[in-house]
């Protein structure tokens, strides 16, 4: 009788232990991200790896880049691919992307990652006008109507602070930009209705440090500032992933 009870005390705390763990996978909302131009859906390998081994299911969205249009439409099958609540984390361009796809009601919060974070109207041009001026221009390289990064461009304004081999790599990765992405206007902005949060990389030489203060204060986000060049998610993933991390359990009810 004795070894029954221990037998049926052991079954009643792996079922509770089973319980426990569904509802954590269950609550837990999807982390979906959203890549710039000249990145795709691997410049968030490291927290990806990290939030899976955690238990949080992801999704990283390959982004064609051939108009505003398009990334919000990819997106949004992300979106609906997911099950329960998300959090869209956008970097660089992905920001004007979260800002309009982050209307979908399954979504609860928004990460902003040295990203555009676009009031309604407003193109790439006229939100960056309200910033310093940079020198990104100067290492664009067309073709058939499209722009690349030169590999100077890659090394001295996208992503300075990475190792060469790091740089060689997202210079032979990128994902170009058709030039119809620059006159894409935004919608209306998620981040009205939706608590944001917004890392600033102080050292980013392709979105001004002080412009992504003006987005990140005009959104009310939850602001964190980390000394970094444009692609702060590969050159600081575990500060990136902190912040994703505080807004998912931010956002569990």
């Amino acid at each position: 009788m004795k070894t029954l009870k221990m037998l049926s005390i052991l079954l009643v705390m792996l079922i509770g232990t089973a319980n426990l763990r569904a509802q954590d996978a269950n609550t837990k909302p999807t982390i979906i991200f959203v890549h710039g131009i000249w990145a795709d859906g691997s410049s968030f390998a490291a927290q990806i790896e990290a939030l899976q081994a955690k238990g949080y299911p992801v999704i990283s969205v390959q982004n064609p880049i051939t108009s505003l249009a398009d990334d919000v439409a990819a997106t949004k099958r992300a979106i609906a691919r997911a099950k329960g609540n998300v959090i869209l984390v956008g970097h660089s361009w992905g920001g004007f992307v979260i800002t309009q796809a982050g209307n979908d009601p399954k979504v609860v919060g928004l990460v902003y990652v040295a990203a555009f974070a676009p009031d309604l109207g407003e193109t790439v041009p006229t939100l960056s006008a309200n910033g310093p001026a940079n020198k990104l221009a100067t290492y664009f390289e067309p073709q058939d109507g499209f722009i690349y990064l030169s590999k100077n461009g890659v090394k001295t304004a996208f992503a300075q602070d990475l190792t060469p081999k790091q740089q060689d790599l997202i210079y032979a990765t990128q994902e170009p930009a058709s030039q119809a992405v620059f006159g894409g206007a935004s919608g209306e902005p998620a981040w009205k209705t939706k608590p944001s949060w917004y890392i600033v990389s102080k050292n980013d030489n392709a979105i001004s440090p002080d412009l992504e203060r003006f987005m990140a204060k005009r959104i009310k986000a939850k602001t964190t500032e980390i000394e970094a060049s444009h692609v702060v998610m590969i050159s600081h993933p575990k500060e990136v992933l902190a912040i994703i991390e505080e807004a998912a359990n931010a956002v569990v009810k």
